[in-house]
């Protein structure tokens, strides 16, 4: 069993727990998933099962698409809803739609975080969660993300009692992004606490939440012996690499992992990045520029060799 295994992961599981489910469910170890979702986040989580599992990276790294919920007037611990709250700030009136575009356009393009408490980062070895469930506090290394977009997608709702205001967006963003420091940001960008009240996964890594199947209905699939048919081909994780299909005798040196001429594959320029290579419509290997010999390319990773 080989391919890319679109889930729909619910709230309240982790990312391992689906993995370790779903060993049971397709009977099979080879299983590993292409981007961790917080166990209080539900959506779209690809599980790479057999020759899958040796695009996992690719999958990591890609772009993926949150729909959620920012809520201005208290932080917390965690970031998002589930944590006790450590700063607040009732709001006396509601900030206007030109202020809140606006503080959620300065948060677009290359930005600079620093993760948040309960997260997965290492530090000195341990994991901040670690940290932070001991009471500890330790510096937070910075890290870069890319937000490609991030826009409201509601009209602000304005809690006089409570004191808060809340509206829904929309992310897309690279790898590594912490979507809960996001919605922290903003709300320091206009001067007071805020957090995430909710969010969703929609897509990731090609995969949309409309192709995405339960545990429950995967297991009823290996039940019915139809698990191919929610079962994607690997190459749906490389789709966007540059592709060239190869001859006979390519193929032949190329599942060997040979290096390769730019000439024989009607390449004029050295290439940037991984170029996919493809046997009868399967893609067999990924190549990368040599870095010596301009000339040669040579296999960054063999996916299929028979």
């Amino acid at each position: 069993m080989d391919g890319i295994l679109p889930l729909w992961k619910e709230k309240g599981m982790t990312s391992h727990d689906c993995v370790f489910k779903l060993r049971k469910i397709l009977h099979t170890k080879k299983i590993g998933h292409g981007g961790t979702l917080d166990p209080d986040v539900s959506g779209v989580l690809p599980i790479c099962i057999g020759k899958g599992t040796k695009v996992i990276e690719y999958m990591v790294d890609s772009g993926k698409t949150y729909e959620g919920e920012i809520t201005l007037g208290f932080s917390t611990t965690t970031e998002d809803v589930s944590g006790e709250i450590v700063e607040q700030e009732l709001l006396t009136e509601p900030f206007t739609l030109e202020e809140i575009d606006q503080a959620m356009a300065k948060m677009t393009g290359e930005i600079t975080q620093i993760p948040p408490m309960f997260s997965a980062v290492k530090v000195n070895g341990k994991r901040l969660y670690e940290y932070a469930r001991n009471g500890e506090e330790v510096e937070r290394p910075q890290r870069k993300a890319m937000i490609y977009s991030f826009e409201r997608t509601s009209q602000p709702v304005f809690d006089e009692e409570k004191g808060t205001q809340s509206w829904r967006f929309k992310v897309v963003c690279g790898k590594g992004t912490y979507v809960r420091t996001l919605s922290v940001d903003t709300g320091k960008a206009l001067g007071v606490p805020a957090h995430m009240s909710e969010l969703v996964r929609t897509a990731s890594s090609g995969l949309q939440k409309e192709q995405c199947v339960t545990l429950a209905e995967v297991a009823e699939k290996m039940e019915q012996e139809a698990i191919s048919e929610v079962l994607l081909p690997i190459e749906v994780a490389i789709a966007d690499f540059p592709k060239i299909d190869l001859t006979e005798e390519q193929y032949s040196r190329v599942k060997n992992g040979v290096f390769l001429s730019r000439k024989e594959l009607g390449l004029s320029d050295p290439i940037e990045g991984l170029l996919a290579l493809y046997h009868q419509g399967l893609v067999v290997s990924l190549y990368q520029q040599h870095p010596e010999k301009t000339q040669l390319l040579k296999p960054s990773k063999v996916l299929r060799n028979n």
